[in-house]
């Protein structure tokens, strides 16, 4: 994928409720939940991070380089950013790859993905460590608004953050690694909503 990412994200209390809506929709599968290893990239100065860029290596069903470049709030709130996206044949290759031209590896994430797809819009069910969210992407606003006011959205909850930087808000409190988004790590840690400064939007 190459061009523009323009997506809302939203923290649900009930994905199964989303993802009952989305059939009675007659939305498409596109891929089945599947569990996603992510790791950020860095250089040792932090460059990308302090000029709002992100260089990330995921594994799911295939391995994938991703950069992103700064955010850039569009109409109606929603979030646009240059996206390049591209396969890659091996995961571990292509870490080390990144590793030997001066790169590191600076946040360890993962989480369960589950797409659809509904008039031409890619709606993603997310299960992290810390809490559901659901991504709604489209050519525009419009074609995403129209999608959460389907699945009975409050469209005020949107998130203007990334998930990493909503693990942030909460890290500290709770004495967490914020390299380390795992459900290992996490695994007897109960983060509030409150604790990342967001609402319920079903």
């Amino acid at each position: 994928m190459n061009g523009q990412e323009i997506e809302a994200k939203f923290h649900i209390r009930d994905l199964k409720r989303i993802e009952l809506r989305l059939l009675e929709l007659k939305a498409q599968l596109i891929q089945p939940r599947v569990h996603e290893v992510n790791l950020r990239f860095d250089r040792p100065d932090r460059e990308l991070r302090d000029t709002f860029r992100v260089l990330r290596l995921r594994q799911d069903d295939k391995a994938r380089f991703t950069f992103k470049g700064p955010s850039v709030e569009k109409e109606g709130g929603i979030l646009s950013r240059q996206e390049i996206e591209f396969w890659v044949g091996d995961f571990e290759s292509a870490k080390q790859f990144l590793e030997a031209i001066g790169f590191q590896v600076v946040v360890f994430y993962e989480k369960f993905r589950t797409t659809y797809e509904l008039n031409n819009t890619h709606i993603m069910l997310d299960e992290l460590p810390y809490g559901s969210f659901i991504e709604i992407e489209g050519d525009d606003a419009e074609a995403i608004h129209n999608i959460s006011d389907l699945l009975g959205l409050n469209w005020d909850a949107m998130i203007k953050a990334g998930y990493h930087a909503l693990f942030e808000r909460a890290a500290g409190k709770y004495g967490l690694d914020v390299s380390k988004l795992s459900f290992e790590n996490l695994k007897n840690t109960k983060i509030r909503i409150e604790d990342m400064g967001v609402v319920e939007a079903d």
